[in-house]
């Protein structure tokens, strides 16, 4: 009944505000870069997408071949057994985005992550097993992709994955660090075990080569095939049987909710912040919104003018994200279930409003929700973790920004094909409802769950396309999104020394900063404008990007990522 009441609300919804600004013009030769260029979290995987680049391939097809090479060597964050976003930018400025969001099973209640004392479960019993398990996204996503705007053959697109997964690739630091840390999930199942653990069941060193036949086996049988192997031939039943068996209630799925899924096209989310145009991914992502919101709740503010080791401005920072936060945790969820008022959340009255709240020299007493135009509560849920991002852009003008995931560390520890499946439906809110409201972001079947991941696309005043960015990193994406920004826009730093600056994480009351980072010395100037929680943390940090200087690219990578920009 709620469900059919709130899809009876839902409306259409006007959510780009892209026509307020120009379109750049057509390019006027069918180069305008000097060269395309990859951006990714692994080396091998950003080579994967050059190489596409370089036999001719479009952003598009990089992004896909780079996306099938990070399910090969970075297993524990990406890859086919999740789903992702797809933000795209032609040589004209039209932006098109695709959802390849995962599903809940059509069985899925809201009463899935709760225990029998409706208590919500602990969060490593929600994510280990077939619970946490939605229907991957990414091959129906990349599918639609390359029907719009991809150049070489679906086949050739595979072959570099394909290669790493036969012939063998390097253990990196990282990953071995994951596997180390995370044997509940990266060990689960069987084949996990035999493939990155020793026979004592010790996690492969740094430096070991891993070949993974199954994977190669499963990308050829995709490559010739085409996604529908995946959805509708026996992959598709081995995931579902494989999910069923490991679902103790609520929900099993079935080989039915695999061969059903469809990537959706979702209209942009776009708004102006100091004259620059900043587009992102909509709902079910919380993403581009968000970003939006941190940004142009600051624009009463001269970020500039402080600079980038002024308190005052990380302070600023701070305020700004606990309102953008609060609007996404009441609101956001999938658009196809509950009304989202995306245009009044990224309204710049609505959001100058909402930064007149913050104040320079002192903190607001509580941060809320500036719109109460809508009956429900905010949800519980776990922070998100994992994820991989890349961006794109070829010597045509084509920019691709792409964010993918299988959620936490080896994602739910099932593995079907060579590939871990996703634990995407932790990202649903434990809590159905509180104090008779729905929280937005419940679990419905056939629902997609709230994402943070927030795949951006950035036109200068001119109407050129002047960044692409993006972040891994569970709900700290936007604020690594916003802060990259406002490095770039109003601190003009190279793009490379944007990414590198330090993050201040403030979705509630408490302040978390970057350990080790240079903003730890800031803490006391912190707690004197009145931050009274703040403590030092690792965070998940890991954005990629590439900037355009005329027609020269300048790619970069998270300094703390093992990741690269490779020119094609």
């Amino acid at each position: 009944m709620l469900q059919r009441f709130l899809l009876g609300l839902a409306a259409p919804l006007a959510l780009s505000a892209c026509a307020s600004v120009p379109a750049p013009p057509s390019a006027s030769s069918p180069s305008l870069y000097d060269t395309g260029m990859v951006s990714a979290a692994d080396p091998r995987a950003a080579e994967a997408g050059a190489e596409i680049l370089r036999k001719g391939g479009s952003a598009t097809d990089a992004a896909i071949a780079t996306m099938l090479a990070l399910t090969v060597v970075e297993p524990q964050s990406s890859g086919i057994g999740g789903g992702g976003f797809y933000v795209r930018g032609g040589a004209d400025g039209a932006i098109e985005t695709i959802d390849g969001r995962e599903t809940a099973p059509a069985a899925a209640t809201p009463r899935r992550f709760l225990g029998a004392d409706g208590k919500p479960l602990p969060f490593r019993t929600a994510v280990i097993g077939g619970r946490s398990v939605g229907v991957p996204g990414n091959l129906a996503l990349a599918a639609k992709a390359h029907a719009e705007h991809g150049k070489l053959a679906w086949a050739a697109l595979f072959a570099p994955a394909i290669r790493l997964a036969r012939d063998g690739w390097v253990l990196s630091q990282r990953g071995h660090d994951f596997l180390q840390r995370q044997p509940d999930t990266g060990a689960h199942d069987a084949a996990g075990k035999a493939l990155f653990y020793d026979a004592a069941g010790v996690a492969l060193p740094a430096g070991a080569r891993v070949r993974n036949p199954a994977l190669a086996r499963t990308l050829e049988t995709i490559a010739r095939q085409g996604a529908g192997a995946f959805y509708q031939g026996p992959l598709g039943r081995e995931i579902a049987g494989k999910v069923a068996a490991e679902t103790p209630d609520d929900g099993r799925m079935s080989a039915a909710d695999i061969a059903g899924y469809a990537a959706k096209e979702r209209p942009p989310v776009c708004g102006v912040y100091r004259a620059y145009r900043i587009c992102g991914m909509g709902p079910p992502s919380s993403g581009a919104t968000t970003v939006l919101a941190i940004l142009i709740q600051l624009e009463p503010f001269d970020m500039a003018a402080l600079g980038p080791d002024s308190p005052v401005a990380w302070h600023l920072f701070a305020e700004s994200q606990r309102l953008a936060y609060a609007d996404r945790d009441l609101y956001l969820a999938d658009p196809d279930f509950v009304p989202v008022p995306v245009q009044s959340l990224i309204d710049p009255e609505y959001l100058h409003a909402r930064g007149r709240l913050i104040a320079p020299d002192r903190t607001l007493p509580q941060a809320l929700p500036g719109r109460r135009d809508l009956a429900r509560a905010p949800g519980f849920g776990p922070p998100e973790n994992g994820t991989s991002h890349f961006v794109v852009v070829d010597r045509a003008g084509e920019a691709v920004s792409y964010t993918s995931t299988i959620e936490s560390a080896f994602g739910s520890g099932i593995m079907a094909g060579g590939f871990y499946l996703n634990n995407e439906l932790t990202d649903f809110s434990f809590v159905p409802e509180q104090n008779g409201a729905a929280v937005a972001n419940g679990v419905w079947g056939g629902k997609r769950p709230r994402s943070s991941m927030a795949p951006t696309l950035v036109y200068g005043p001119d109407g050129k396309l002047v960044l692409v960015v993006g972040a891994a990193g569970g709900a700290t994406i936007p604020v690594q999104v916003a802060r990259a920004l406002i490095g770039f826009i109003d601190w003009r730093l190279p793009i490379a020394d944007a990414l590198a600056l330090p993050v201040l994480y403030s979705p509630g009351d408490t302040v978390t900063i970057e350990q080790g980072s240079k903003l730890e010395a800031l803490i006391p100037a912190l707690a004197k404008l009145g931050h009274a929680a703040i403590r030092k943390a690792e965070l998940p940090l890991k954005t990629n990007a590439i900037a355009v200087k005329g027609r020269a690219l300048d790619g970069a990578a998270d300094p703390r990522s093992e990741g690269r920009a490779i020119s094609q």
